[in-house]
């Protein structure tokens, strides 16, 4: 009973994590209202007297992954799945770890965005008899949780767990992690084919997904890498940096030296991944 009250009370701090937003903004956006809808059953289960940042005896998370240590990239209209895994360790054996994503300043006043799991207990897997490592599946949706342009970038990692004894820990903040808006890069080089040493033009476009509107639009005044990789060669090398225009289209002249795939590479930002384009093989004759 009492592992279950304890449960109980910390699902209930995620729903009023979650139904405490603040701005007008926040409130009216479809991925606040979507976590409203679906946190709301846990708000019947407790008074929700276990809020963030608590603890009782001697549980310890010890490890928190999400989607296994890499960025969550979305587009603007698939869903991007993905898990987080919460290890915990307590003498009595863990009974229950979960976690969600939010994006805000603080957890229980300004929270504008939150990707949470559609269940309120773990799927656990025993490590020995102290520790587990429970997961939880997350959803990135263009159409719901990650509403705007606004939410890309840094969001906060909540994490709890539930020792078999009823013990417990809840961390708002445990780590960060990384919600990124999807990116596309073109390269075309030309003429083809060109006589050695005229000159060659390599155009391109950087675009990524504007989840205010739904659509890629260009990235623009950003850095991005001219590579050549001469036939025969193992690698690239790196010719000269392009700054992407007002429409993020690119543009730019070299001497064809050599037969060879030039491309262009982004190394990517806080809101937008490094991005490479598909080689264009240049026959210099």
């Amino acid at each position: 009973m009492r592992i279950r009250a304890t449960v109980a009370a910390l699902s209930g701090a995620l729903a009023l994590s979650a139904l405490t937003v603040p701005a007008a903004q926040a409130v009216d956006a479809p991925g606040a209202r979507a976590a409203k809808a679906q946190l709301s059953p846990f708000l019947a289960k407790s008074p929700a007297k276990a809020m963030a940042d608590d603890a009782q005896g001697d549980t310890e998370i010890t490890n928190v992954t999400v989607n296994g240590g890499k960025d969550i990239v979305v587009g603007t209209s698939l869903k991007k799945t993905y898990t987080v895994s919460v290890t915990a360790t307590d003498p009595a054996g863990i009974y229950d770890g979960y976690a969600f994503l939010w994006h805000g300043t603080d957890l229980k006043d300004g929270v504008d965005g939150a990707m949470t799991p559609g269940v309120d207990h773990g799927t656990c897997k025993t490590v020995n008899a102290t520790t587990a490592t429970c997961s939880v599946t997350l959803v990135a949706d263009p159409k719901s949780t990650v509403y705007g342009n606004i939410l890309a970038g840094r969001w906060r990692v909540f994490a709890s767990a539930v020792g078999k004894d009823g013990d417990f820990v809840t961390k708002d903040t445990y780590k960060s992690s990384w919600v990124k808006r999807a990116a596309r890069l073109t390269t075309n080089a030309s003429p083809e084919p060109v006589a050695k040493g005229k000159t060659v033009t390599v155009t391109g476009a950087l675009t990524r997904a504007n989840w205010d509107t739904d659509t890629y639009a260009g990235y623009t005044q950003q850095p991005v890498q001219l590579q050549f990789r001469k036939t025969g060669a193992s690698s690239y090398s790196t010719v000269k940096t392009v700054t992407s225009d007002s429409r993020g289209n690119l543009k730019t002249t070299v001497k064809a030296s050599a037969d060879g795939t030039w491309r262009y590479t982004f190394a990517g930002t806080s809101t937008t991944p490094s991005v490479t384009s598909t080689g264009d093989f240049l026959d210099v004759k």
